[in-house]
């Protein structure tokens, strides 16, 4: 028996795609044309791998949060516009550029036209799909408003992104002035020191301690500048080995929390992506404790995954959930007084919503003051870092002057 892959028009004017495995393809397109479905290509499916562009690109690339946030806003205004589920993913696989995401909507394609639901197709693909897009999937396919639950994912895939955008966008310009710092710095030691060392030399002169230290770090890059790369290289791997590890990370965690700028902003933070990713789940109709579970699972430090361990345990016991939000010092006491309110109210996912746009509010002005912030604290070290420099280098020259 050999394996075929076919492409059929429905009786509605869909097109679909699927496989089956038969003597040859003509006994496939007769046993599709006996199901009333108009064959419109049958081909082999050879076996191993057969190499060509398209195989590589599809291998190697990978599906971008926004083409995500895309194809979730699109299938929901398509199927609100009464479009099949099929069809409408059937269009977004013939207009995205991805070869991936094509290939992942064409497998999609083909689970539904053999029964299956968009959910549990989605969760063949954990690279692609998160456990909350699967989750709020599943609870709109159960409750009957799966374009309505598309949209919020979309929302909340959104939002997430441009959370951690404008952090990441905020890191920027001190990241580019400390690394145009050290590289001006090493251009000096290794071009504009030697040249004043050796006249140091010839005047046979008592040196400062942080006269000699330049010219030992000056003499170190000059002569064994393959050595110093080699040794600041490995420095590097090792502090990024070190923070991938369970007790390096927790560390650096622990460190964030008490810096005075970035601390505030690791709360808040976590607190938009918390309090909405809570909020999306409990209005597509996701019970409170998988909910929870889920959030912890999106969230990536390790104090706010335990808290969140914590809070799904004290709601199976029947303890509020606003009580374990009260009880702690890593989200802002609102975040709990809100959800103490929603509880009462019985509108916790709108309580809900209403902190993360507050606080991605914060985080979004937090993040546009931050360069005005860094910007005097990174001019006093370039200021300090220059004076060292200028005294270390000029304060032997004044003292050969005063000997002459």
């Amino acid at each position: 028996m050999t394996k075929f892959k076919y492409k059929v028009r429905e009786l509605s004017g869909e097109e679909t795609a699927g496989e089956m495995e038969a003597a040859d393809r003509f006994v496939v397109a007769a046993d599709l044309r006996g199901q009333g479905k108009s064959v419109i290509s049958v081909e082999e499916l050879r076996g191993g791998f057969t190499f060509s562009m398209d195989s590589i690109n599809a291998l190697f690339s990978r599906v971008k949060i926004q083409e995500l946030i895309v194809l979730a806003h699109n299938l929901s205004a398509m199927m609100k516009a009464g479009l099949s589920l099929s069809r409408g993913l059937a269009i977004l696989g013939r207009q995205t550029k991805n070869l991936a995401l094509k290939k992942t909507i064409e497998t999609l394609v083909s689970e539904i036209s053999k029964g299956s639901t968009l959910s549990a197709g989605m969760a063949k693909f954990p690279k692609v799909f998160s456990p909350i897009f699967v989750s709020m999937v599943r609870a709109g396919e159960e409750s009957g408003g799966l374009s309505d639950a598309l949209l919020v994912v979309g929302d909340q895939l959104e939002k997430s992104y441009l959370l951690k955008k404008k952090i990441k966008g905020a890191m920027i310009y001190p990241s580019v002035v400390i690394v145009t710092l050290i590289i001006i710095a090493v251009l000096m030691f290794i071009f504009v020191v030697p040249t004043l060392a050796a006249t140091f030399k010839d005047l046979n002169t008592d040196l400062p301690t942080s006269t000699k230290v330049i010219m030992w770090i000056s003499d170190t890059l000059s002569n064994h500048l393959l050595l110093g790369i080699t040794a600041s290289a490995g420095v590097v791997t090792a502090f990024i080995m070190l923070l991938r590890t369970k007790q390096g990370k927790r560390a650096f965690e622990t460190i964030s929390f008490r810096l005075p700028i970035v601390g505030e902003l690791v709360r808040q933070s976590n607190a938009a992506r918390t309090t909405r990713t809570l909020s999306s789940l409990l209005s597509a109709g996701v019970y409170m404790v998988e909910a929870i579970n889920i959030t912890r699972d999106v969230l990536q430090n390790s104090y706010y995954k335990e808290l969140m361990t914590v809070a799904g345990e004290h709601v199976q016991k029947g303890i509020p959930l606003s009580s374990v939000f009260s009880d702690n010092d890593i989200y802002p006491i609102l975040v709990g007084d809100m959800i103490e309110v929603g509880e009462e109210t019985g509108k916790l996912s709108a309580m809900l919503l209403n902190v993360a746009l507050f606080y991605e509010n914060e985080v979004d002005e937090a993040t546009k003051n931050m360069s005005t912030i860094i910007e005097p604290i990174l001019m006093v070290v370039i200021g300090a870092s220059v004076g060292f420099f200028a005294i270390s280098m000029i304060s032997p020259m004044y003292s050969v002057m005063s000997n002459i």
